[in-house]
């Protein structure tokens, strides 16, 4: 059976911790993308790189959108 944190346990309602969970998701998927478009240089392929670049630029978008939205809802 699994308990539906309502942040009786964590302190954190379940909206703002998703929120939280979503940002540093893009923050971590965007390290990543790091990563992976320095080996797509390394082995010389632009698109490759071009396309992790890319992804790379979307993931931190969404973190910064995340950012904004919790900082707005915490100041509440």
């Amino acid at each position: 059976m699994t308990h539906q944190e309502t942040g009786e346990v964590t302190g954190t309602k379940d909206k703002h911790y998703n929120i939280i969970w979503f940002t540093e998701a893009c923050l971590s998927n965007a390290l990543r993308m790091e990563n992976y478009r320095q080996d797509a240089e390394r082995d010389g392929d632009k698109e490759l790189a071009d396309f992790f670049r890319r992804a790379q630029e979307e993931s931190r978008k969404g973190a910064e959108l995340g950012k904004q939205l919790l900082a707005k809802r915490l100041s509440q």
